[in-house]
């Protein structure tokens, strides 16, 4: 029979897990350092087109669903609406983004792709393949979705903490 984990469930090994030979800020720093030098990387195949960090995943997302709100923008990139409000200011300003009033709703404005922010799409796809290209030279199949699945796992354990420490 195998071994119980602290909350009374086996692990799929069948042992215990233990984090003890890993410090306590080992993962945090590399999970930050490594998105930091992914984003830098990024920035850099962006730099062409003129689009800044954290500009790519507005032109995706209004691509995907234009017409959206700074709010709805805000929530699907995990920001703040006041930060939304400022990247969306550059973007307009860039070309790249115009404000709209909504038609049924005069209080509300909506934000969608200009012609060249449209244009940026596929150089955004460009870019994004060629960074993780880069990131995972040298990596098997396996050990990518293996990669994703675990951080796919971190991302969902601590949202399931942040949602029960909010009731």
């Amino acid at each position: 029979m195998g071994k119980k984990n602290k909350d009374g469930k086996k692990s799929k090994s069948g042992k215990k897990k233990d984090f003890s030979e890993v410090g306590t800020l080992d993962l945090g720093q590399a999970i930050t350092q490594t998105a930091r030098t992914m984003r830098t990387a990024l920035s850099h195949g962006l730099a062409d087109s003129g689009l800044y960090a954290g500009q790519d995943g507005v032109v995706l997302i209004l691509a995907e669903d234009d017409g959206l709100t700074p709010g709805q923008l805000a929530s699907r990139l995990g920001v703040k609406a006041p930060t939304m409000t400022r990247t969306i200011g550059r973007m307009e300003a860039q070309g790249f983004v115009e404000r709209r009033s909504d038609g049924s709703d005069a209080r509300l404005t909506k934000v969608y792709l200009t012609a060249t922010g449209r244009e940026s799409v596929e150089r955004i796809g460009r870019s994004v393949a060629e960074c993780e290209r880069l990131a995972l030279k040298d990596f098997s199949d396996k050990e990518v979705r293996t990669l994703i699945k675990l951080l796919k796992a971190v991302d969902q354990n601590l949202h399931a903490s942040a949602e029960t420490a909010d009731d």
